[in-house]
């Protein structure tokens, strides 16, 4: 089935991403880790994602998750799983979604048919989602479903989200970006973290940012004002077309009119859970 153009990235980009990546900000998530001993942020953050892996090591994750400093990660992993398991981390994550969302949307849209109905599609959509060649997607595909509907849909953002980023892996190391290249360039866009954000929970120096803006500048894809140059523009523009096409399935399974019906609902969702200030104002843009 052919879908607009476009319209599963934007889908991806208004609806699955947000919905899903709130509780990593949430100081919900922070509570519930802390209550379990481990009280570093970027601990909760690797842990939290990696969980659905079991207890994995250092190396598993920064291939999978791609773009954080490996020694940042290993400072962390696997001594993170000396204070709890992989099924505490998970428990403690879907604990903070349900605390996180109730407080960011409100008991009437946590009740509403129109929530339970998004829930639906989304499941619906990840039906599509194919294991092979994706680790996190396929972990968390392991998992099981949650009953409550508000539940069933961050599980749901989970999987689509992470269908997403292992098949943007596979289409960075086409493109040739490094992790750090991949995280400038993306900032460049004004769709990307900030470079205090990079910093922040990446784990990279400001030396490192410099140097893979120089590796950039020399390829054409920056020009002497970090901006993208037309090349780079046509770089990124090419990876995130690869992307499209490899996360395209659980969208044609959902087909046209329920993935407007999706965008619809979990826009308005979404839209709704960042005016109650789901994400730090400073986290997207380019300075």
């Amino acid at each position: 089935m052919t879908l607009p153009p476009r319209a599963a990235r934007h889908c991806w980009h208004a609806v699955v991403n947000p919905l899903h990546a709130l509780i990593y900000f949430s100081p919900d998530l922070a509570k519930e880790f802390a209550a379990l001993g481990v009280t570093d942020r970027v601990a909760v953050n690797l842990a939290g994602r990696s969980a659905a892996m079991g207890a994995v090591g250092p190396g598993t994750v920064t291939a999978t998750f791609y773009n954080y400093r490996h020694d940042l990660v290993a400072r962390h992993l696997p001594a993170v799983w000396d204070t709890l398991t992989p099924e505490q981390a998970l428990a403690a994550r879907l604990r903070a979604a349900d605390s996180t969302l109730r407080r960011l949307l409100g008991t009437e849209t946590i009740e509403s048919a129109e929530l339970a109905e998004t829930a639906d599609l989304a499941l619906y959509a990840a039906e599509g989602c194919s294991r092979h060649a994706r680790v996190l997607y396929s972990a968390h595909a392991d998992l099981p479903v949650p009953e409550e509907p508000h539940l069933r849909l961050w599980h749901a953002a989970t999987l689509l989200r992470e269908h997403r980023g292992d098949g943007h892996l596979a289409a960075l190391l086409l493109a040739g970006l490094d992790p750090v290249e991949a995280l400038i360039s993306h900032t460049a866009t004004g769709r990307g973290m900030t470079p205090k954000w990079l910093r922040a929970t990446r784990g990279w120096e400001p030396a490192d940012l410099e140097a893979a803006a120089d590796r950039l500048r020399a390829r054409d894809i920056l020009d002497a004002d970090n901006e993208l140059t037309a090349h780079g523009k046509a770089v990124r523009e090419a990876l995130e077309v690869d992307t499209d096409r490899l996360d395209a399935a659980p969208y044609e399974h959902l087909g046209a009119s329920g993935l407007a019906r999706l965008g619809e609902l979990g826009g308005a969702l979404a839209a709704k859970a960042f005016a109650a200030g789901a994400f730090p104002p400073d986290l997207i843009g380019k300075a």
